[in-house]
């Protein structure tokens, strides 16, 4: 289907409604065989290793397989604390420098790390770094990392939409990922400030965070923003679990200026998984 048409045929639809009904059907605890069903159906459609995970049977809805751990050393972080690793499982979809505050979306289209983050200052701080959008396949695993050890010292939560992040979407919606719910989680690391963005999309939408039980889970009915800088930083070492999306998405990472060079490996399309190294001081 033409992008335009794929997209034009979007808009009539109410995207965060159906999420939040396909949301709570993952959620629902089906009988075992319908979940079994389910989930191998699932699986044998994207080509999921299952060999990755825990048994099917471990799961008590479709939503826990969707966002499901790994096996215990199957993604070994890389060492060195000025190593940044990829936080996730994914593609490459652009990487560059947020030189203006600006960042690239698609050839054509790019869009402000300003409205992005939904905080001006903290866009400011970030103008001229290093930046790298990673996206999710239904496929890739969905738990997230922190790239680099050190603090996190608070989030924002911004509401919106939620559009597909697929490469139609990227290639034709204007600022998707400033449309999109996101979750944004600040990390004080000893190569500066880095923001981690988690963008939601259609069909669930959620993100949830991990290092706090009180950071609000995207697409909830009426969500305002909400923004929490702690006055107390909750440590966390490199490659722990920052969180996950109960259904895929995209993450983006940005970095202070003149702090971080990313691997020149990084072209779009080229796959990464949690650990790889990605980067390094500037």
């Amino acid at each position: 289907m033409n992008d335009h048409l794929f997209i034009s045929a979007l808009r009539l639809l109410p995207k965060n409604a159906l999420s939040r009904l396909a949301g709570a059907a993952t959620r629902w605890e089906a009988p075992a065989a319908v979940r079994l069903a389910a989930m191998k159906a699932f699986a044998r459609r994207y080509g999921i290793d299952l060999t990755e995970c825990p048994d099917l049977e471990a799961y008590r809805t479709f939503g826990e397989f969707f966002a499901r751990p790994l096996r215990p050393g199957l993604r070994p972080i890389a060492g060195g604390e000025n190593v940044v690793v990829s936080p996730v499982d994914g593609a490459i979809s652009e990487t560059g420098v947020a030189t203006g505050g600006k960042l690239v979306q698609a050839k054509g289209i790019d869009y402000t790390a300003a409205a992005l983050l939904g905080d001006a200052g903290l866009a400011d701080r970030l103008e001229g770094g290093a930046y790298a959008t990673i996206y999710l396949s239904p496929r890739d695993y969905h738990r997230i990392h922190f790239p680099l050890g050190g603090e996190v010292i608070g989030y924002r939560y911004v509401p919106g939409r939620l559009w597909p992040v697929n490469a139609a979407s990227v290639r034709t919606v204007p600022g998707l990922f400033t449309v999109n719910e996101r979750l944004v989680t600040l990390l004080r690391t000893p190569l500066g400030l880095c923001a981690v963005v988690a963008v939601g999309a259609m069909v669930v939408g959620r993100v949830k965070a991990y290092y706090d039980p009180h950071a609000p889970p995207t697409n909830l009915r009426g969500a305002r923003p909400r923004a929490r800088d702690y006055e107390t930083p909750l440590p966390v070492g490199k490659g722990q679990e920052l969180g996950a999306f109960e259904m895929g998405s995209t993450v983006i990472l940005l970095f202070e200026p003149g702090r971080v060079r990313l691997d020149g490996r990084l072209v779009p399309e080229a796959r990464v998984k949690v650990g790889e190294p990605i980067g390094g001081p500037a």
